[in-house]
């Protein structure tokens, strides 16, 4: 056997596990036989003789949990722990033992466990919280520095050219858009552009404010929108050219718009879980917006109502008739494809309001072309995952 071969067989076996040793092989070494008992505790769901009992299992036991993260965070990559923690919590049903510190300390903080521990903040003891917290800060600060350098440069670029004038000095003309404007004008004996309109960068564009209005569903399927979405608007909170708000619902509405400056203080205040009333919410959120055609209202959720939904799609409608730039966005996370009620989207759409996934990547380019007013449905065509 070529060591080629050897390795395809090894991975194979640790795959599919001692099942398939008789074809495959053993495995010799001792770090293979450690990840093979990682995998077994997490997947090993059935016996040979075909009955559903468990073989594997890491038991209710913290100490051996906390053993158990230790050794897949030696044996496998981060990418690959993260999942494995995610399937620990879902398969074996290890949601309480998240309640204790001891096991929190234990574990690779992720944006996925980062819901969790906000789903559980209500039940969470004393002890806990002090250690939750610096898990979800450790998440929050490294989202933060993947994004935040990313948002201002391209808010700040939309907001630069909307405060272009049409009556610069010369020192401020933009040549390029003004060329642009004025092609028409060209005289092709002369091989020039006769300029009628001048288009100049404002040079008070830092006084030119617009509304940012953030409604972020926090029904338990959004965890992971809530977090980014809290981050997002932090950011966008540090930058005086914006006024930026933002509000969670289910069918309860939490101004948290004060506690912008620290988004993990946004985060302990939302309450994953419970209904939704997406009508209420966005009733809300037009009461914070004064300048319809300056602002933008951003909402972010799978759009399953429990509230009114012809008065939902109504008010989205009065809304965007106003000047407000409306962008519905399904999911603001990796993943990018939720569960989500599809005929609300459609009707939204037939509205001119297009409802659409969006990665964390993808949404400084998001807001640069919602504050720029161009053109969202465009845009989500594509650049918006297919959902």
């Amino acid at each position: 056997m070529t060591e080629i071969d050897e390795t395809r067989s090894r991975r194979w076996r640790l795959v599919l596990g001692t099942a398939a040793e008789e074809q495959l092989g053993g495995l010799s070494s001792g770090a293979d036989q450690a990840m093979d008992q990682a995998l077994a505790a997490l997947y090993n769901t059935g016996e040979a003789d075909g009955s559903t009992k468990r073989s594997g299992g890491l038991g209710g036991s913290a100490p051996r949990v906390a053993r158990w993260l230790g050794d897949i965070r030696t044996y496998f990559p981060t990418t690959v722990v993260e999942v494995m923690q995610r399937d620990a919590v879902q398969r074996l049903n290890l949601t309480q033992l998240l309640l204790e510190p001891e096991l929190l300390e234990s574990v690779e903080p992720d944006v996925h466990l980062v819901g969790t521990l906000l789903g559980l903040n209500r039940v969470m003891p004393e002890t806990t919280k002090a250690t939750a917290r610096m898990v979800v800060e450790k998440v929050v600060r490294e989202i933060e520095q993947r994004i935040a350098a990313k948002t201002v440069a391209a808010v700040s670029g939309a907001i630069n050219r909307a405060a272009r004038t049409h009556r610069p000095k010369l020192r401020d003309v933009d040549f390029n858009r003004t060329i642009r404007k004025n092609l028409a004008n060209y005289l092709p004996e002369h091989r020039t552009v006769v300029p009628e309109r001048l288009v100049g960068y404002g040079r008070k564009a830092q006084s030119i404010q617009r509304d940012v209005v953030l409604a972020i569903d926090q029904s338990g399927s959004m965890a992971a929108s809530v977090v980014y979405a809290s981050v997002f608007g932090a950011v966008l909170a540090s930058m005086r050219s914006l006024k930026t708000s933002l509000v969670v619902f289910d069918t309860e509405i939490v101004d948290l718009t004060d506690q912008l400056s620290d988004p993990v203080e946004v985060l302990f205040g939302t309450q994953l879980g419970g209904g939704t009333d997406i009508n209420r919410a966005i009733a809300y959120a037009q009461s914070l917006i004064t300048r319809p055609t300056d602002s933008l209202f951003v909402l972010i959720s799978d759009l399953y109502e429990g509230g009114v939904r012809t008065e939902m799609l109504r008010r989205c409608h009065a809304m965007k008739e106003a000047g407000v730039q409306v962008v519905v966005l399904l999911a603001l996370s990796d993943e990018g494809a939720p569960a989500y009620d599809h005929d609300n989207a459609a009707a939204l759409a037939a509205l001119g309001i297009p409802a659409f996934a969006c990665t964390p990547d993808k949404f400084p380019d998001l807001l640069a072309t919602a504050l720029d007013r161009g053109d969202i449905t465009r845009w989500a065509d594509t650049n918006a995952p297919a959902v």
